[in-house]
């Protein structure tokens, strides 16, 4: 009896699927939005980096599809963005349909440097053309939508034409308070993001990111100003110190997960909110998402570029240590 319940759960799941393509609907658990990059990635033992598939649609959307979420990505790239990453990038289970190559353009390309204590400086080499209204599909529905610029490349007006097509609107304002220099050096810059932040659900950057929205360095007074705009969850990571969670009017200390090794920390904030996603649309447990995140991201340290994620068992299993500490505290 069992076993007819599970078969006719799974048949019905399907023909839900074949319905929604045959009235034209992309329908998917995730969808990243903003550029792809191509990463020049220099670690302190390294005198010379190659060229390394990057940017959030990469990190978020395979971090998510590992633990079997159906990602899909909108972001524009240049003729340079090379047919080995678009593979990979299907290996990996994720939808390229709303990928546009532009002709004559270059993907966005970033020279990062590493220094002790795994400080970093970026260099904006290239940025690919601006995503537009134009570009988001009429017939796109998803459960949850990313919005993560990184080169100042989506508008507001973009992000109140996503909030239509989905009922969790996640941002990473990490391309909105980036400013650069003549040289394309990166630095923190101030965002009047008011508009944009009151139609989010969940918010996620880093320590100086959520510094540079709210205008304070006291992290409970900063997470506060994001929620007051209606925002349900805010997280800030902060590298090996873990990362913090806001919701339901609490603050959370979430642990970074322990890595065998610690390679190249890039990506791994665009992993957090991944994996987090991956499970919130399945409404777990927020503390529990949270956990899911720190635990991915422990994983893509351990390689360089996305090169390391872990399996769905092996991310379950890094997040139970620490969602079984949070428990008992």
């Amino acid at each position: 009896m069992l076993s007819e319940l599970i078969i006719i759960v799974i048949y019905l799941s399907f023909m839900h699927d074949v319905i929604d393509k045959r009235r034209g609907k992309h329908v998917f658990d995730l969808v990243t939005v903003g550029h792809f990059a191509i990463d020049y990635i220099h670690l302190p033992r390294t005198v010379s980096s190659k060229p390394t598939l990057g940017g959030p649609p990469t990190y978020v959307s395979v971090a998510a599809a590992k633990l079997g979420a159906r990602v899909s990505v909108i972001s524009k790239v240049g003729e340079d963005f090379s047919n080995n990453y678009v593979k990979w990038l299907k290996n990996n289970k994720i939808d390229l349909s709303e990928l546009k190559r532009v002709e004559g353009a270059s993907t966005t390309q970033f020279i990062i440097k590493y220094q002790k204590g795994w400080k970093r400086k970026m260099q904006l080499k290239a940025r690919a053309p601006t995503i537009s209204t134009n570009d988001l599909p009429d017939s796109l529905q998803a459960r949850a939508v990313h919005v993560a610029p990184i080169a100042n490349e989506l508008s507001e007006e973009l992000v109140t034409k996503l909030r239509k097509f989905t009922r969790i609107l996640s941002l990473d304002p990490q391309g909105f308070v980036r400013g650069f220099d003549r040289r394309g050096n990166v630095h923190l810059k101030g965002w009047k993001g008011q508009s944009v932040l009151a139609q989010v659900d969940m918010y996620k950057s880093s320590l100086n990111e959520i510094e540079a929205v709210t205008e304070t360095n006291n992290l409970q007074l900063a997470t506060r100003r994001i929620g007051d705009y209606g925002v349900k969850i805010v997280i800030v990571t902060r590298g090996v110190h873990g990362s913090t969670l806001f919701f339901d009017n609490t603050l959370y200390t979430i642990p970074a997960c322990a890595s065998k090794i610690v390679l190249d920390p890039t990506g791994a904030g665009d992993a957090f909110s991944g994996a987090f996603l991956a499970e919130y649309i399945r409404e777990k447990d927020p503390l529990w998402c949270a956990c899911v995140g720190s635990a991915s991201a422990s994983f893509v340290v351990e390689g360089v570029g996305p090169e390391r994620f872990g399996k769905r068992e092996e991310t379950y299993a890094r997040a139970t240590e620490i969602y079984e500490k949070q428990l008992k505290n």
